[in-house]
């Protein structure tokens, strides 16, 4: 496992923290222009979305075009609010909706492991989202449909094994962000969480046996997060490949039993 070497200050240490929860959410693969040739984590890269592309922005510690300007509570209002440093909604494509769920300790370690990043100077092109949807005050009366904001709550009848998962899995890693289709305006469809997508052949991670994972051992899925390959010889494509090559992969083995513990507990979804 790749992790930061520590020399043992409080800020190193928290940076090395901070890696792991980088992995555990993916590597913030869409904020890596690998196509075009982009700098580590400078963003560029375009996402597609139905309302048009949205361009990732800069995440290293740039002053003048990443977060190098922002302070700890700037960095934890945008992760759990959506909320710029200035006072601008971000639009949905960045997952807040799930990082709101993160623990503040956790935020503040991956911040200090965005931090200890090379800096680099790179502005994203304009976001390619038509109006009424790229206006941001509209973006008020969408969060009022559709985002509830908190941290985790954890289940006291429930296992720590389960309640990490579900941490992993609903904050992190945002699963459901790709996962759960989306209804007209953008919001996930709780009706219908993790059972996948067919307009991007989002596969469905219930535990429905014939089209779910309910037919995995829980080595198939540990396997797979670790190398994209699945019980039936399938193996993973794009975004995912990405998000297991940058993250997944570096995760132990205890937290990705944590995640196949929970998924299993969910309810199967044809």
């Amino acid at each position: 496992m790749y992790l930061l070497v520590s020399d043992g200050s409080a800020e190193s240490l928290s940076s090395e923290r901070g890696e792991y929860i980088f992995r555990a959410s993916g590597g913030c693969s869409c904020h890596n222009d690998t196509e075009a040739g982009g700098a580590f984590m400078a963003g560029g890269r375009p996402v597609s979305t139905p309302f048009g592309a949205v361009y990732a922005t800069n995440i290293t510690p740039d002053y003048e075009t990443g977060i190098g300007g922002w302070s700890d509570a700037d960095f934890l209002l945008a992760m759990t609010q959506g909320v710029g440093p200035e006072g601008q909604h971000y639009l949905p494509a960045f997952p807040y909706t799930s990082f709101t769920r993160m623990a503040e300790s956790d935020l503040l370690d991956l911040k200090a492991y965005l931090f200890s990043l090379p800096a680099v100077r790179s502005v994203a092109p304009p976001q390619g989202i038509p109006a009424p949807f790229r206006w941001r005050f509209s973006l008020l009366a969408w969060k009022a449909l559709h985002f509830r904001s908190g941290p985790f709550q954890p289940e006291p009848d429930s296992s720590q094994a389960w309640n990490r998962g579900a941490y992993l899995v609903t904050a992190v890693a945002h699963c459901g962000e790709c996962h759960t289709p989306r209804g007209r305006l953008g919001g996930l469809r709780s009706d219908r969480t993790h059972g996948g997508t067919s307009a991007d052949s989002v596969p469905n991670i219930t535990p429905d046996t014939e089209n779910g994972i309910g037919a995995w051992s829980t080595p198939d899925l540990v396997w797979y997060m670790q190398h994209g390959l699945g019980p039936d010889g399938d193996s993973a494509q794009g975004v995912m490949q990405e998000l297991i090559d940058s993250g997944y992969r570096y995760l132990t083995d205890e937290d990705l039993k944590a995640i196949d513990h929970y998924l299993r507990s969910l309810p199967a979804i044809r």
